[in-house]
């Protein structure tokens, strides 16, 4: 039996990192294996596109498609070298972001055109959907105002402005609405606790655990 693919979405500042670990303690207690992933990274050729992409000082000049294809890249890479072994191994997969991020970063708040996001995601994933997308969904103000209470500095992508987020919060919630047998959103406002029990009692219904 092949393990399952559950991503996660959502603008910064969501708790993505948080519920991930909440939801491999709770598959965990009922006896299923996992693994997570982050896009883009894991992979050697993906942890240089990552670098590259987040934090090299030199690549500030960066457009818009060539990001895109970075990103197509490291998930292609990312997709045959661990995520389709994973799943053959009945090993379930968790992916802290994935072919959606591209949809709504590079597609609707980079303004790429979208039927080439889609293609190119298509290329880069082949039949790898995710059997369920988790999207955490959190007023733009407010994700901001949490990413400034971190240590870490922000990367490229971070300091983006505030319009930026919205275009990516409103193409999520689009895609949500789009495809509500995939998606499973959830208000990330929430407290920490009650926001993993939503994502738990879903996941112990979707896949009947």
């Amino acid at each position: 039996m092949l393990g399952k693919i559950i991503s996660f979405e959502g603008i910064e500042g969501t708790g993505k990192s948080t519920q991930i670990q909440y939801l491999r303690t709770f598959l965990s207690s009922k006896d299923i294996d996992s693994v997570t992933f982050r896009e883009p990274g894991n992979t050697y050729i993906g942890e240089q596109i990552r670098h590259l992409l987040q934090h090299d000082p030199d690549a500030c000049n960066m457009c818009a498609e060539t990001e895109l294809l970075l990103f197509e890249a490291s998930r292609a890479q990312l997709v045959r070298e661990l995520i389709l072994p994973t799943i053959y191994n009945s090993i379930w997969v968790i992916c802290d972001r994935f072919f959606d991020s591209s949809t709504a970063y590079q597609g609707a708040a980079r303004k790429l055109f979208e039927k080439i996001v889609h293609q190119l995601n298509h290329f880069a994933i082949g039949e790898c959907v995710p059997d369920l997308t988790i999207l955490l969904d959190i007023d733009v103000d407010l994700a901001l105002k949490r990413l400034q209470g971190r240590k870490e500095q922000k990367d490229r992508i971070e300091n983006e402005p505030t319009e930026f987020f919205r275009r990516v919060r409103e193409k999520y919630l689009q895609l949500a609405a789009e495809e509500p047998a995939r998606f499973f959103t959830v208000d990330a406002t929430l407290p920490v606790e009650t926001i993993a029990e939503k994502i738990c009692t879903h996941v112990q219904k979707r896949f009947a655990l």
